[in-house]
């Protein structure tokens, strides 16, 4: 988890493999797509004609619609069995997936709902969608959710989010929950699998009730609870390289947040006017029962606003979050790839990881090595190794493909291999370590980008 602010997470990497519960969570969310078909199945008798296939298509589509909506909210409700065995990274891939998918299904439903009641009534389709919308129950209510749905698909867009602040795009997309809440009652009221069938809209209503709980429970009570229980303030800010600062948190009883090297927090600093914004930095030291740290580069209002903070600014956290941990190590000999502030987790599990460790840390001049002494001391301590790869004096790249990666590292293949930096960085690095023999289980990696 590279410690930027984030409002996308980047695109997986080619072959990445993750250890975890990824595919039995898969499994068990198109087992349930897989009911919703049934439920439509078991309660439709016969299909007669265009306007029979068209309406009968578009309840399908409404009813996934209902269902995608209620995975998007939980996957944004920061289960922690997710986010730190699944990995956050991926867990927002989903979210985004299902976002992409829900707006989708909701085009269609749209489309061919009307499109099918205008050749059932032998209407245009302009009076069709006017009937519809003025005159069903509920469905000002939908036509208000649709629109809210939209807004946020629009905004989430690639394009649009280059052209929108973090902070912008983040209150836009909190209103998924309102737009969910209009679309459940109309599908409720309104969906012909729910009238006169008790069963099924009491599994819609346990399906909606139980994401509203994950949210409730995961996203308020429990970030509530642990700032009330461990009271953050900042203890001191302190300069790294250019641009790159240390934030020093202190807080009581820190050890039972059970945080582990490699993980991160979502942070929101109560002062300097970034109160409004929750934004996710790596630990880059192991936890103490009273100190975290965090090592941030200045690429946004945000982390730039970093600098600024002052002793004693109390702090939001939540968390922790992440999979880049040593639990998912196989092998005896480690090596960690490092780019640019992706060096903070990786700092972490460096003086944490059992075994053999190397870092090997990519920048572009000595200038740009943040925590550098500290790696140094950490590998005299137990014996490991810090490599550099810095631009030559004519600012040309260092070489990181396969066969130097295997001429510098022998036995790279037997390696487990952290990985971390911007995403362009980690794509090429993953490539050339799979051109070296490491096989995708044995690579491991979190990435997020601007």
């Amino acid at each position: 988890m590279t410690t930027v602010e984030t409002r996308r997470t980047a695109p997986p990497l080619p072959g990445a493999a993750r250890r975890s519960p990824a595919g039995a969570v898969l499994a068990v969310l198109w087992a349930g797509a897989a009911a919703v078909v049934a439920l439509w199945w078991a309660d439709t008798g016969s299909v007669v004609g265009t306007a029979g296939w068209l309406t009968g298509a578009g309840r399908i589509a409404g009813l996934l619609c209902g269902y995608a909506c209620a995975v998007l909210v939980g996957l944004m409700a920061r289960v922690p069995l997710l986010e730190n065995r699944v990995g956050s990274d991926r867990v927002a891939r989903w979210h985004a997936m299902a976002g992409r998918y829900t707006v989708c299904l909701l085009v269609a439903h749209v489309v061919l709902i009307l499109t099918g009641y205008a050749a059932q009534d032998r209407a245009s389709l302009w009076h069709e969608t006017v009937t519809v919308v003025l005159d069903y129950p509920d469905m000002l209510k939908a036509t208000t959710g649709t629109v809210i749905l939209f807004a946020v698909g629009i905004t989430s867009a690639r394009a649009a989010r280059r052209r929108t602040s973090y902070e912008f795009w983040y209150y836009v997309h909190l209103l998924t929950y309102a737009a969910v809440f209009l679309a459940f009652f109309h599908q409720v009221a309104l969906g012909e699998q729910f009238n006169g069938a008790p069963a099924a809209t009491a599994l819609w209503y346990v399906l909606y009730l139980g994401v509203a709980a994950l949210v409730v429970w995961f996203r308020i009570l429990a970030p509530v609870r642990l700032n009330r229980r461990h009271r953050l303030r900042v203890e001191s800010v302190q300069r790294e390289a250019p641009g790159v600062y240390s934030v020093v948190v202190r807080g009581r009883h820190l050890d039972e947040l059970g945080a582990r090297p490699g993980q991160f927090f979502r942070w929101r600093f109560l002062g300097e006017g970034m109160g409004w914004t929750s934004t996710p930095y790596s630990l880059s030291a192991p936890p103490r029962p009273d100190l975290m740290r965090v090592t941030v580069k200045a690429l946004g209002d945000h982390s730039t606003a970093v600098a600024l903070l002052r002793p004693g600014t109390r702090v939001w956290a939540e968390g922790p979050y992440g999979s880049l941990t040593a639990d998912r190590a196989t092998a005896r000999q480690s090596l960690l790839i490092a780019a640019g502030v992706g060096v903070t987790p990786l700092r972490a599990l460096f003086e944490t990881l059992p075994g053999e460790v190397t870092l090997l840390y990519r920048a572009r001049s000595a200038e740009d090595l943040a925590l550098g002494g500290e790696l140094e001391a950490i590998a005299r301590r137990r014996g490991g190794r810090v490599l550099y790869a810095l631009n030559g004096p004519r600012d040309e790249r260092p070489d990181l493909t396969a066969g130097s990666l295997r001429a510098t590292f022998p036995g790279l293949a037997g390696h487990d291999v952290y990985l971390c930096g911007p995403h362009g960085f980690a794509r090429d690095v993953y490539e050339a370590l799979r051109a070296a023999g490491v096989p995708d289980r044995r690579i491991h990696h979190e990435s997020f980008e601007l």
